[in-house]
């Protein structure tokens, strides 16, 4: 095997370390591993991780990796990666630092397919900094390319991308269009963890729209397959919106119920922007409840964490707590 072929072994499966060091033997489920750095490969965003630790390692391996790689659609495919790592970090500025050089790398070598993949973080990234009009811009170019070379499963992604672009009250309807095409996708090439990805965003939409009762309907669905795919973001997310509709329906304690819950797995898995929106919820629930200095905990907290990330629901939650405080 040459160096490059090790190396890129290494990247696949990396307990092949451990493996070389002679003191980790794999068996039983743990051969699960590589089969999950493959998988992120190809689709960056498709990875999962249980915790931050485990995220945490994930970037160290990669880092030192980039170090090492001199192959550039793998260099391309590790800068893409460390970009995604630090979006699941809620480091959106990061994030577009590797992404614009996974880009450049993609675009030199003609990768399209890798191309398309890092337009779609660029995006979410600038979405997440609060630049809906410049994440459109790449979700538009990542769904032309998605097309262009056939890839189903980047339309699908690319659809529901531009769905939460859209996903204003005034827009709404142009959102559901545009999960209603990537549901059909994910179901058509049998994309469990993408089905439920759009399910949930179904129920965003629906929210909105002034439709509790139907949000949840789609929420459910998409907890179910969140849970039965181990994808623990997702199902952080579909928590922490059930949530939101049991509060729209009048019902705050149940709302809370769900808001701990997703509380519980944002801090998990170290991402900081649900922990943020958590806490925001949990303070709107116990303001519904006639309990201020309750409430005005949680949004100091959440304003913490908002800021730190330059979230733009920093300036909500200051209105919020200010609102509390003078109760």
């Amino acid at each position: 095997i040459t160096p490059a072929g090790v190396d890129e072994v290494i990247w696949k499966a990396p307990d092949f370390w451990r493996y070389r060091g002679g003191y980790h033997i794999l068996k039983g489920d743990a051969k699960g591993l590589g089969f999950e750095a493959v998988g992120a490969l190809s689709v960056p965003l498709d990875f999962s991780y249980k915790s931050k630790d485990e995220i945490l390692r994930r970037r160290r391996i990669n880092e030192h990796l980039l170090e090492k790689m001199q192959n550039k659609k793998e260099k391309a495919n590790i800068l893409n990666e460390l970009g995604t790592i630090s979006y699941f970090l809620s480091e959106p500025r990061k994030a577009i630092e590797f992404c614009e050089q996974a880009l450049a790398i993609a675009k030199e070598i003609g990768d399209r397919r890798g191309e398309g993949i890092v337009l779609g973080n660029l995006g979410l990234a600038y979405s997440d900094l609060g630049e809906p009009k410049k994440a459109i811009e790449f979700y538009e170019q990542a769904l032309a390319i998605a097309r262009e070379i056939g890839d189903q499963r980047g339309e699908g992604n690319a659809l529901v991308n531009l769905g939460n672009a859209y996903s204003d009250p005034g827009e709404s309807k142009k959102a559901v269009e545009f999960y209603e095409q990537a549901l059909a996708i994910a179901r058509e090439i049998g994309e469990r963890l993408d089905e439920g990805t759009a399910l949930g965003n179904l129920g965003v939409a629906y929210s909105v729209l002034g439709e509790p009762r139907k949000a949840i309907e789609f929420y459910e669905q998409a907890l179910n397959i969140s849970r039965e795919t181990g994808d623990r973001r997702g199902e952080g997310n579909h928590l922490g919106n059930l949530g939101v509709a049991y509060s729209d329906l009048g019902e705050p304690r149940k709302a809370i119920d769900f808001y701990e819950q997703a509380l519980k797995i944002s801090r998990e898995i170290g991402d900081r922007r649900g922990e943020g929106a958590d806490l925001a919820n949990l303070g709107l629930a116990y303001s519904d409840l006639g309990e201020p200095r309750k409430a005005t905990d949680f949004y100091e907290q959440a304003l913490k964490i908002f800021e730190d990330i330059e979230d733009p629901n920093a300036e909500k939650v200051k209105r919020l707590l200010q609102e509390s405080e003078s109760s």
